[in-house]
């Protein structure tokens, strides 16, 4: 089952997976006739019935990973209206995906679909929006700015105000610089794929960005002290979150030491 509910004008529809001792919400948002990412195929049938009831005319996606693509090539087959991604993952879009085992039993398969380029700017049935690049999650991640009403949509930007582990090959000091992007623009309330409606969203985006810049600046510390990058892991991180193991360390906190010191070993050099 998915539940449902309204905030600001939003419908917000939240499917949960489980997998051993982790647990992850995904949400998909319907506002104006428009649908912000699609959930993951695991939950396609939780979600089928919403998307039979709901009416839209346009799906936009903040990025290709398979928790907000997988119903994508249902939507295709049965709605029959486009659907938009950044246009570096459109040929990424028509292939099936492939990726390891333990997402696989989280968010299911991702099939083909065929999404268009998304655009700079575009609208919905009364409103304006602004698609920002927000890359270091994952290259090709947007959010999508309401710049009549102030709302943002923001993907993966966010998730929550502490960032304890993250993916192999993100990279901390491009999240750092796509937040500082996004607060440069009016906006109070969010919503998150994975935390849902945040009410406080521009405050709380600040937060993360807060945090990270502290975090950045005790690794890096502690890097020039002499630690080695499992010492600073157990140092800063030394909770064994249960993700951690499940994924085969694909997520871990290490990587955000791991990203911090090459990115900073890689600006020197530049």
């Amino acid at each position: 089952m998915i539940e449902i509910s309204t905030h600001s004008g939003v419908v917000c529809a939240k499917g949960t997976v489980s997998l051993q001792d982790a647990h992850m919400n995904i949400y998909a948002f319907l506002v104006d006739n428009m649908l912000v990412d699609t959930g993951p195929e695991s939950l396609l049938q939780a979600f089928i019935p919403f998307y039979r009831l709901e009416s839209f005319d346009f799906v936009v996606l903040t990025h290709l990973h398979e928790d907000h693509t997988g119903c994508a090539p249902w939507i295709e087959q049965n709605k029959q209206v486009p659907i938009y991604i950044h246009e570096m993952s459109i040929d990424d879009s028509e292939k099936q995906a492939h990726y390891p085992a333990y997402r696989q039993h989280f968010w299911g398969a991702r099939h083909p679909f065929h999404p268009k380029p998304l655009q700079s700017t575009f609208t919905s049935e009364n409103y304006k929006w602004k698609s920002i690049h927000t890359p270091g999650h994952v290259d090709d991640h947007v959010v999508f700015l309401n710049t009549d009403t102030g709302t943002l949509f923001a993907g993966d930007l966010f998730v929550s105000p502490k960032t304890k582990i993250i993916m192999r090959n993100e990279s901390v000091s491009t999240t750092i610089q796509s937040i500082r992007n996004v607060l440069q623009h009016d906006f109070q309330e969010m919503f998150c794929s994975h935390a849902g409606y945040v009410k406080d969203g521009k405050a709380m985006l600040q937060r993360k960005l807060q945090y990270l810049e502290e975090i950045e600046g005790k690794i890096l510390s502690l890097h020039q002290q002499g630690q080695t990058i499992h010492e600073i892991k157990q140092t800063l991180f030394p909770v064994p979150y249960p993700l951690i193991a499940l994924s085969e360390h694909e997520w871990d906190s290490e990587h955000i030491v791991t990203s911090v010191v090459n990115d900073r070993s890689y600006s020197i050099k530049k």
